[in-house]
């Protein structure tokens, strides 16, 4: 105890050393009374869409999907614009038609082109997967945007206005019983089977579903405090929706954008197998095309190729977006 006495003593000591000599107003110095600076917080910056990345980042297991996410895209549109596909190069060779790889590279030599072997019309299963991916992919991601876009929007304004409440529920309670397959098919038929007609086809009732939910999502919210007082000041109906109710919902928008982009590759993989597929040689397309294959010995790797990047496709972007739409939650960036 005296030892720690004698320390303390010895600092004071120090210090009254080192302040001698000074005044009160060399020592201090007076801050004036400003109205406006003693309103100002001092808080740490804050970056809505830096904390979301910082968040979503922290799953090593996120790193590794956006990584595998990549390399799909990166191959559905890169690999098909460098090397050139024509899927009846072989088509004369009956020789060269339904060969698994090991004979397809002892027919055409060790490439990657043909590491998958060969369909029906001779064509390198390979090269077939990843210009169907780019076709599948382009549009499910065509038929998402529009679909959240006018979703999204609608739904925003559905619930909140009251006069637009009660026309679009009648509109919603009409469509919602019809099924929602078969009506796409019946268009897809009727306009004939292309890119464009299968983008109608899957817009023209797909956003309903999607304002419907938003519309619940808004009506739990639209009687809070902050749009009371909105409403109270005059303003409008659109901008309460735009400015209060849609920033609400980021991570809502971005988990249902997540579950829409595969769903509608299933979509068009599921058309196909039934009949009613693109003109194009999609994912849907070759499934559908190799349905034979898929019990024929020797030939499974025809069907079965392209069903595994249609569900690496599927899950990848799945797990992305629900991973990104938790990360979106502000209540994650605590």
């Amino acid at each position: 105890m005296a030892k720690q006495v004698s320390k303390k003593q010895e600092e004071k000591a120090k210090k009254s050393e080192l302040l001698a000599g000074y005044t009160d107003e060399e020592l201090f110095t007076r801050v004036p009374l400003d109205s406006i600076s003693a309103e100002k917080i001092t808080a740490p910056r804050y970056s809505y869409w830096q904390s979301v990345f910082r968040v979503f980042f922290k799953k090593k297991l996120n790193i590794v999907i956006l990584a595998l996410l990549a390399i799909v895209v990166l191959m559905a549109y890169i690999y098909p614009a460098i090397v050139h596909y024509d899927p009846y190069v072989n088509l004369m060779d009956s020789s060269a038609k339904h060969l698994g790889p090991k004979a397809a590279m002892a027919k055409f030599g060790a490439t990657i082109h043909y590491i998958l072997g060969t369909g029906g019309s001779g064509e390198a299963t390979f090269d077939a997967i990843w210009y169907g991916s780019r076709i599948s992919i382009s549009l499910a991601f065509i038929v998402a945007l529009i679909n959240m876009v006018i979703g999204v929007f609608i739904g925003a304004v559905w619930g909140f206005s009251k006069k637009v409440d009660m026309f679009m529920t009648q509109v919603y309670s009409i469509i919602a019983n019809l099924p929602s397959l078969l009506v796409i098919a019946v268009l897809v038929m009727i306009i004939g089977p292309s890119f464009w007609s299968m983008v109608f086809a899957l817009t023209i009732t797909g956003w309903l579903f999607i304002a419907f939910f938003f519309r619940t999502q808004v009506v739990i919210i639209r009687d809070r405090e902050y749009n009371l007082a909105s409403k109270c000041l005059g303003t409008s109906t659109f901008k309460i929706a735009i400015r209060n109710i849609l920033p609400f919902m980021i991570s809502l928008i971005v988990t249902v954008a997540a579950t829409e982009i595969p769903g509608y590759i299933s979509y068009e993989v599921f058309l196909a197998y039934i009949g009613f597929g693109l003109s194009d040689k999609s994912l849907g397309v070759m499934i559908s095309e190799a349905q034979s294959a898929m019990v024929t010995p020797g030939w499974e790797f025809e069907f079965w190729s392209p069903v595994a990047i249609t569900a690496i496709i599927a899950v990848v972007l799945y797990v992305a977006g629900q991973n990104l739409g938790d990360a979106s939650d502000p209540r994650t960036h605590m």
